[in-house]
């Protein structure tokens, strides 16, 4: 424990992020029949599925000799390390060594286990430096838990510090100007005063005196899952619904790479959800990941000590108060808290 952690002992803690958080790692298509492996949060993990499709993930270690397991053989909720046959259970327990019957490593439970849940098109984990038994719920914001809304996952892996992802969603004014030349995001003054306003799980951060008019505000919040949402209004010919909403996370995967998720959502129910599904699929996907791709191609030639050479204005202050948060956070963490 630390009391009083370095500057350095914060980003260490900071690059992979957060401890006791639920991340989204991956899209669902990505397990299949056999196991994969994946850098993400400062770990190496194998993944794989039992016959009923129920996922699982375990540290990419085997605690015999050290051997990836995810080149070796899935047998339901467990795991055969293809070197030797040691067979791990998702909780982490050595359940056999065919090799040493008996031996001590029968039994035990040295191999990091992780919780997942599936949702939405992804699979999010639990990150927990030790096995933990029970994790606490997952929870995700209304518009991908309610029926009233429809949703689509869009994934991007970009080659950028996953909190220049934050920083990015939480900052409204870049719509204006890195978007301005978008289907939605040329409405609005150009210049603009912000305001914070607190909401239940974290804080939102709005264009004073304008709503509804461009990419106005944004929301983070922390439900032990770290999100980020806004809405885009859409004119008349984007179809039937509300505002086009976009809920997402990034996920560190190693230093300088970061895990995209953004669910594209809409409120919309009966023959208009199946006309917005229409409209996005055919029409409007495209414009998004063109969106999205002018974000990625500044985001990536951002040196990484960037934001360490910053003079901030009023319209960062959504930007500093979520990295205040989040280094009062990192600190709690290294102080046992």
């Amino acid at each position: 424990m630390s009391t009083n952690p370095t500057e350095a002992e914060i980003e260490d803690v900071l690059v992979n992020g957060l401890n006791n958080r639920w991340y989204a790692i991956c899209p669902s298509h990505f397990l299949k029949d056999k196991p994969i492996s994946l850098r993400r949060l400062g770990f190496k993990l194998a993944l794989w599925r039992d016959a009923d499709g129920t996922p699982y993930a375990l540290e990419d270690h085997c605690p015999h000799r050290g051997a990836p397991l995810s080149v070796g053989i899935p047998l339901g909720n467990k795991i055969a390390c293809g070197y030797h046959g040691v067979q791990i259970r998702c909780d982490g327990t050595v359940l056999a060594v065919p090799g040493s019957p008996g031996c001590k490593l029968e039994g035990s439970r040295p191999t990091l286990a992780f919780h997942l849940k599936e949702t939405r098109g992804a699979i999010f984990m639990y990150k927990s430096q030790v096995n933990i038994d029970e994790p606490p719920p997952l929870v995700l914001p209304e518009q991908l838990v309610s029926d009233e809304y429809e949703s689509f996952l869009c994934y991007v892996e970009w080659g950028a510090d996953y909190r220049y992802v934050i920083d990015n969603v939480m900052d409204p004014m870049h719509g204006t100007f890195l978007h301005k030349q978008s289907h939605s995001m040329a409405a609005g003054e150009r210049a603009a005063e912000f305001k914070l306003e607190d909401t239940e799980h974290g804080f939102m951060f709005a264009k004073a005196g304008q709503r509804d008019v461009n990419f106005d505000w944004s929301e983070f919040a922390d439900t032990n899952y770290q999100w980020q949402r806004l809405d885009i209004p859409y004119p008349k010919s984007g179809g039937p619904g509300g505002s086009f909403g976009i809920s997402g996370s990034s996920t560190p995967i190693v230093p300088n790479s970061a895990a995209v998720f953004f669910w594209r959502t809409r409120k919309v129910s009966g023959w208009e959800r199946d006309v917005w599904r229409f409209l996005y699929k055919n029409r409007l996907e495209a414009r998004h990941w063109a969106v999205l791709e002018q974000d990625r191609a500044v985001l990536e030639v951002m040196e990484p000590d960037a934001n360490k050479r910053e003079h901030l204005y009023q319209h960062d202050v959504g930007v500093m108060r979520v990295r205040r948060q989040m280094r009062k956070l990192a600190i709690d963490q290294l102080a046992g808290k």
